[in-house]
């Protein structure tokens, strides 16, 4: 990972470059690149022993400018079984992502597991992404590397492998909780079956479930997208490693004519 980082750190704060740019607004990042950043901020907060990250839920309250950034983080609610974390990235003094997330103690029991479907094919097997980006470098492509194993962009349910090809933050390697949460936000994209040029489906919010923290830089999304009649859109999406399933991300969806 050598080259230019979705973020530079300078002196306490970001630089979110150009790298880090979603589709809808060639000055906003995608919402996978702040969502890593608070990530690694949680992930950076003291801890205890035996706790892990289960939850985390970001509100994207208004588009996250490139350019400078702050990050705040704390731990709001301390514990020795379950601790509640807050964060948010800020520009100019706006608050424009907020996020919480919950540490919980690991389960001390034998594992449950219902019958689940095999873990998809790996990504040595996936196909690259065939998009048509509005603007180029932005994090799709240009940060993230994806596979797809079934499906296609945006044509419904599919299933496709990401892992950041970039640093993150300065020459740091990211973290598998850090690739989570940069591949967690791509479900309402890969999946949706609405034409790019005709509509929005932005998401203003998504939720992390982690049930056990992954392995390796490589996660995959199996991913489907639900408009309900006079309702509102969702995307769900089953989270893997190359080792088996790790927890499911859910996001709202603003759907909208352009």
């Amino acid at each position: 990972m050598s080259a230019e980082p979705v973020f530079e750190s300078v002196d306490g704060r970001f630089v979110a470059t150009l790298a880090s740019r979603g589709p809808w607004d060639p000055g906003a990042q995608h919402g996978g690149a702040p969502a890593a950043l608070l990530m690694r901020a949680f992930e950076q907060l003291p801890s205890v022993d035996g706790l892990g990250i289960a939850r985390v839920t970001y509100e994207l309250l208004r588009p996250a400018p490139t350019g400078p950034v702050e990050i705040r983080a704390e731990i709001v609610r301390p514990g020795g079984r379950v601790q509640l974390l807050e964060g948010a990235m800020v520009a100019d003094g706006v608050e424009v992502v907020r996020a919480r997330a919950l540490r919980v103690r690991r389960a001390q029991a034998e594992p449950v597991a219902p019958p689940q479907p095999p873990v998809p094919p790996g990504p040595e097997h996936g196909q690259p992404a065939e998009i048509h980006p509005p603007f180029r470098p932005m994090f799709a492509l240009d940060a993230v590397e994806i596979r797809f194993v079934s499906g296609s962009w945006g044509r419904g349910p599919c299933t496709a492998w990401f892992r950041l090809i970039r640093p993150l933050v300065g020459d740091e390697p990211p973290t598998p909780l850090q690739q989570l949460a940069a591949a967690g936000d791509f479900g309402n994209g890969i999946s949706a079956s609405l034409s790019w040029d005709e509509y929005l489906y932005i998401n203003p919010d998504l939720t992390l479930y982690v049930e056990r923290e992954p392995v390796g830089e490589w996660i995959c999304l199996d991913s489907q997208t639900r408009i309900a009649d006079g309702g509102i859109g969702m995307a769900e999406s089953v989270l893997y490693d190359e080792r088996g399933r790790v927890g499911r991300a859910t996001q709202a969806l603003l759907v909208a004519p352009r």
